[in-house]
């Protein structure tokens, strides 16, 4: 009998009747000889209304209290699965994730997870129950309720299969898989079959929002096998796994699109040891990340530095890189919050040359200029003007044949 940990989203049990459906999917994965673990989000919506709620009181909630309202979504839900499951005859019980005690850091909205006591669900699971967990949330050593920031359901899920060393974790969601690309750009985008640990985790942090990037850490840290898949239509989904697993490598896997980027340049300061750690030590002193660096030196010992952060961080950054420009004594500030970095990812760059100067080719082709360029391994990054977002993406789909052969022209 394998172990499967199933992870349903807030999409897939938004109503009542998604929930009965969820468990009949439960039952049917229990009839085939599965042991089951099943870690549920809030219901659709109820995780923003239950902020809401808060906020109407005070602009910022004490995080501690803020935790103990975000978690009661996912215990309503646990409880309506469990109940639901338990209709159709099938032994179900439901745990809170300190119930489980799934612990965590003290890090209220943002706690991360240390360690899971995986013996009250085994012996569940060795009685013939299904085990409802309530993911996004945990408890720290001092009984404190934690919750662990956006989409931490799904990393509560690959958590739960590491601590219980099962056979699969599978992510059930409202698409059916990874694909080449956003299919909303590129209907012909192709559904992948196989994707490596570190594509995924390029492409979650490039922008792909299937799953949330703790998660993929988590699973390649623990090699804890991920299969993404839909809760609406069957189909085998998407397979994450380790790089030797995957018998034959896609030179690139998929090209992704951010769409939250903005860039600021900070002009002619001197080109001296320590200027990037002046520059950018009072950006991460805001804790704003910075994402692309770009250091040009000039003919007169001056150099013109540019980053992007999150556009959400653009105005806070602006102002303190201003400051930082008086203090330097710097010829002037720019910055531009209309720019999206498009990139393509892929094991297989490791061993073909020329995939950079292809995507170039490809891009300056459409007349798309590029502003900044990165690098690593498995992927290369640019960025260019919002304008150019969805030809940029549909641009290097083709360019690259990423694209469905099956599906009509």
């Amino acid at each position: 009998m394998a172990l499967v940990v199933h992870k349903y989203g807030g999409t897939s049990v938004g109503s009542v009747e998604r929930i009965r459906l969820v468990a009949e999917q439960v039952r049917k994965a229990k009839e085939n000889g599965d042991r089951l673990v099943v870690v549920v989000s809030a219901m659709s919506g109820e995780t923003d209304r239950l902020l809401g709620l808060a906020k109407a009181l005070v602009e910022r909630p004490s995080g501690r209290e803020l935790d103990v309202l975000l978690a009661t979504g996912e215990q309503v839900t646990i409880a309506l699965l469990a109940i639901a499951l338990q209709a159709i005859g099938v032994d179900a019980v439901s745990y809170t994730g300190a119930q489980v005690r799934i612990l965590t850091d003290e890090a209220h909205n943002k706690a991360r997870i240390r360690e899971i006591d995986g013996d009250r669900v085994h012996r569940d699971l060795a009685s013939g129950k299904v085990v409802v967990v309530a993911g996004f949330q945990g408890v720290d050593e001092n009984g404190n309720i934690t919750t662990l920031g956006r989409g931490g359901s799904d990393t509560t899920a690959v958590a739960m299969a590491a601590a219980l060393a099962a056979d699969e974790c599978r992510i059930y969601t409202d698409v059916d898989g990874v694909y080449t690309t956003d299919p909303r750009i590129v209907p012909k985008a192709r559904r992948l079959d196989v994707v490596t640990y570190e594509e995924m985790l390029e492409m979650a942090s490039l922008g792909a929002k299937v799953l949330q990037i703790r998660s993929v850490e988590f699973a390649s840290k623990y090699n804890v096998r991920l299969r993404v898949l839909s809760s609406f239509v069957d189909g085998p989904g998407t397979l994450i796994t380790a790089e030797d697993e995957v018998m034959e490598e896609a030179v690139i896997s998929g090209v992704t699109l951010n769409r939250d980027e903005a860039k600021l340049t900070i002009l002619g300061v001197s080109d001296r040891p320590g200027i990037a750690a002046t520059i950018l030590g009072p950006i991460a002193d805001a804790n704003i990340e910075v994402d692309m660096i770009v250091q040009n030196v000039g003919s007169d010992g001056n150099t013109d530095f540019t980053f992007t952060v999150h556009r959400n961080d653009y105005k806070t950054a602006m102002e303190i890189l201003q400051l930082t420009a008086a203090e330097l004594g710097a010829s002037g500030v720019t910055g531009d919050n209309t720019i999206v970095k498009v990139s393509i990812v892929g094991v297989g760059m490791r061993s073909h040359a020329g995939l950079a100067s292809r995507m170039f080719r490809a891009l300056a082709e459409e007349g798309i200029n590029i502003q900044m360029i990165s690098t690593s391994e498995i992927k290369v990054s640019v960025v260019v003007n919002e304008k150019y977002a969805e030809l940029s993406v549909r641009t290097l789909h083709d360019a690259f044949g990423l694209h469905d052969k099956s599906a009509a022209a």
